[in-house]
């Protein structure tokens, strides 16, 4: 409720948000192909990947979002954080956002684990004073300690993810977007990832997670959409969404 007694606004609106992409329809195999069809037209498809999505997050409400393959799931969440511009309809976000979509995004790999902190801790959002006190928290977390100073060419996937994440949960303010957060590193990070996550929410973050994992959508979310072909086919208690994503054709349930 707001001061004057009524519902309170949503921290996020989405309000027939669709987009579409072009696809060139033409492959091109060869060199001789590119450079005899460079001042042709080149003919293109249009893919719908997202039409007239319609919802809206309460503050401090954990919103799950599962879908197969395809489903247009990375690219909502990349509207909502202001990477693509929709085609059609609005999204309406209310409050600072800390997005974790793209692992790696944004390293300096000539740089080592600290440098590369404070570079992405600042774009992030926090300042230098707060990341120098929480440079050591943020490297135990990510169980990155004995390699502060080394190159970030140097790192596993996994290690850069770890990293990403820990600073992304140091970093967050109002609003966390978390793309699979629950399927990096081992099971003692993933621990260490749900417990951050239940502080967030104890301390009345709101928290959208993109997941496959039905345990972690059950467990950790208030509220569940399923988005298919594009669309909104489910928008319910977790467990009902969870089993009906479940129930889905076995086409691809990966990630997209």
């Amino acid at each position: 409720m707001n001061a004057r007694g009524g519902k309170a606004a949503p921290i996020i609106e989405v309000r027939g948000v669709a987009k579409e992409f072009r696809i060139p329809s033409v492959r091109r195999e060869s060199v001789r192909e590119h450079v005899f069809d460079l001042f042709r037209p080149r003919p293109f498809d249009r893919l719908a990947v997202l039409k007239s999505i319609d919802f809206e997050v309460a503050r401090g409400e954990t919103i799950g979002i599962m879908g197969r393959n395809g489903s247009g799931k990375s690219t909502l969440l990349k509207i909502l954080c202001g990477i693509y511009e929709p085609d059609a309809g609005r999204t309406i976000v209310r409050a600072p956002l800390t997005p974790i979509l793209e692992l790696g995004v944004g390293w300096n790999p000539e740089l080592n684990a600290i440098d590369n902190t404070f570079l992405i801790g600042t774009v992030m959002g926090l300042g230098l004073a707060e990341i120098r006190r929480s440079i050591d928290e943020i490297l135990a977390f990510a169980e990155l300690e004995p390699f502060a100073n080394l190159e970030l060419r140097h790192f596993s996937s996994g290690m850069a993810s770890r990293l990403a994440y820990s600073v992304a949960f140091k970093a967050v303010r109002d609003i966390l977007v978390l793309d699979e957060v629950f399927a990096v590193g081992d099971a003692g990070f993933r621990a260490r990832c749900e417990a951050r996550y239940r502080e967030l929410r104890t301390a009345g973050h709101t928290v959208i997670i993109v997941s496959h994992d039905a345990r972690a959508v059950r467990e950790f979310c208030d509220r569940a959409l399923l988005l298919e072909r594009g669309m909104i086919a489910m928008d319910g208690p977790p467990g009902e969404v969870v089993d009906a994503y479940l129930k889905l054709p076995e086409r691809d349930h990966g990630s997209g």
